[in-house]
């Protein structure tokens, strides 16, 4: 029996877990932890993270220690797009070595889609889809078919990123949403294996997809509004929910319930990778996972612990 933690800085979260790896392959989680440090916020054009979010998230990490400490656990901390794309990456890597002894390796976009692939099929029965994982600065995109990774990429724009260049936080002008839109799909268009991808479920990871799962249990009644692994809903309901919160204010979205308050300001920005993928490529359904990243490190770890 041995002990491993995981901390995965995003671009709009952090979280960590511990898990206690069992000798017979499987693995208990001990400790789940999140913290809200949003490190992709301001960045801006000149790509730089700034003094405030790097404040919060040397906070996040110390609390984290303080919690995985006495396990004495083997720590995996990785970080994604708002880091990858930095240009002050190396000052800021360094600067937690120092403040906090944690070492990241930063995944390349290519490694991010791996590890969410991993996830999914490591926990999901699912056979085909397109696995899409909305971050805060960054998408990825993974064509599954007969639960084979057959094409992956990730994509430069998030739900913090669009949030801010298109102001989709507050008061959402038509004007601004349409543009949004057209970026988008101006990416989705430079991938010519999405043709092959009509009419197959969207399998979704990331914050915004998990608050837009637990928004339809809550209408649907659902008594475990937060139990969505595995949890599918037509796209009908998806554009319902959707063409609800685009016309609200920040403040009015704050109040839905479902929704975390700080999700407010990105949970416009944050759902339009899907709904430009899923009209795109006429998916009929999508399908949510609790399983990412993380779950991509522990199946890797426990199948190298094997060898």
């Amino acid at each position: 029996m041995s002990y491993l933690a995981i901390v995965d800085l995003g671009s709009n979260s952090a979280r960590m877990v511990v898990e206690e790896l069992h000798d017979d392959g499987t693995h208990t989680e001990l400790i789940r932890e999140k913290r809200d440090t949003r490190i992709a916020q301001n960045m801006g054009e000149e790509l730089l993270l700034r003094e405030t979010p790097i404040l919060r998230t040397i906070e996040a990490l110390k609390y984290f220690q303080s919690k995985y400490i006495n396990f004495h656990p083997k720590v995996r901390a990785i970080t994604t797009a708002a880091v990858r794309m930095a240009k002050n990456q190396t000052e800021f890597l360094n600067r937690v070595a120092r403040e906090t002894g944690i070492q990241f390796q930063v995944l390349t976009g290519d490694q991010e889609a791996y590890y969410d692939y991993l996830g999914v099929v490591s926990t999901l029965n699912v056979t085909e889809g397109v696995i899409l994982d909305t971050g805060g600065a960054s998408v990825e995109l993974i064509a599954v078919d007969n639960r084979r990774s057959k094409e992956a990429v990730s994509l430069s724009f998030g739900a913090v990123t669009l949030s801010e260049q298109y102001h989709l936080a507050n008061n959402i002008m038509p004007e601004n949403l349409a543009s949004a839109n057209d970026y988008i799909l101006s990416q989705y268009n430079t991938l010519q294996w999405l043709e092959m991808q009509y009419q197959k479920p969207v399998i979704l990871l990331g914050g915004a997809n998990r608050s837009l799962a637990r928004m339809a249990r809550t209408r649907l009644g659902e008594a475990e509004v937060s139990m969505i692994h595995g949890f599918e809903m037509p796209v009908d309901l998806v554009e319902q929910i959707f063409e609800e919160i685009r016309q609200m204010t920040r403040k009015e979205r704050e109040k839905i319930a479902g929704l975390e308050t700080s999700r407010a300001d990105i949970i416009v920005s944050g759902l339009l990778p899907l709904l430009n993928l899923m009209r795109k490529i006429n998916s009929p359904k999508v399908i949510f996972s609790e399983s990412g990243v993380r779950e991509g490190l522990i199946a890797e770890t426990l199948a190298q612990q094997d060898e």
